[in-house]
């Protein structure tokens, strides 16, 4: 069976996608900061019949990854890391002027350095998989610029051109940054509480990550709502 690492797999795109991945014999490892919904998280996941092992902590945590890449190991190694694990920086989001310093920072450990700390330390077992795929789950927010949204959108920014350059480094991997487009998440309604205009619920965008898998299409930067209007 291939092996999954999914972060921030608790709820919204990330829980979805595991639901999706489970379904279709997948063995995965997910992380979440919030031991109880990633506990609720793993009983639905485990309803398909896979291996799941759950490891609360927090990403940005080097003994945290390390643990994490040794429970892919014992499942039979890594075909696929998901790094969905974000921060935004503030709750609600300010314009610049008024983002906390120690907020950025957060952002750019979660969704930056945290990320390609995970990616280093799976790398040889993706290398060693016969289909080893990296997604960075990015956001329109790192090719736009969106009042308010500039910290969050820059640490995106960054983790697009990181994986851009991992794709070119590791030509016998597929590395996919993926804008999965507006959601109805918990991280969407920190980042803007009086937003009431409804949203599509993540799972409605998981056969765009699916069919990435499905195709194997070049390492680069896709868009879920264009990968969906093309089936």
């Amino acid at each position: 069976m291939p092996v999954g690492i999914i972060t921030g797999a608790s709820k919204g795109l990330g829980r979805a996608l595991a639901e999706a991945l489970a379904a279709r014999g997948w063995d995965l490892v997910l992380d979440a900061r919030g031991a109880q919904a990633l506990a609720a998280a793993a009983e639905a996941v485990s309803a398909h019949g896979t291996r799941v092992t759950t490891l609360p902590g927090d990403v940005t945590d080097a003994g945290h990854r390390s643990e994490l890449v040794a429970a892919a190991w014992k499942l039979g190694g890594v075909d696929l890391l998901v790094n969905n694990a974000s921060a935004l920086g503030a709750e609600p989001l300010v314009r610049l002027e008024g983002l906390p310093l120690e907020g950025l920072r957060r952002a750019l450990e979660v969704n930056v350095v945290a990320a390609l700390g995970l990616v280093q330390e799976a790398l040889p077992l993706l290398r060693a998989s016969e289909a080893g795929a990296v997604i960075a789950v990015s956001s329109d927010a790192a090719a736009e610029a969106y009042e308010t949204w500039g910290g969050y959108g820059a640490s995106k920014a960054a983790l697009d051109h990181l994986s851009a350059v991992l794709g070119e480094e590791e030509p016998g991997l597929r590395v996919w940054a993926v804008d999965p487009g507006d959601m109805a998440t918990d991280l969407y309604a920190a980042a803007v509480p009086d937003d009431k205009d409804p949203r599509p619920e993540p799972g409605s965008v998981v056969p765009a990550f699916l069919r990435l898998l499905d195709e194997r299409p070049a390492s680069g930067r896709y868009g879920a709502p264009a990968l969906l209007e093309s089936r």
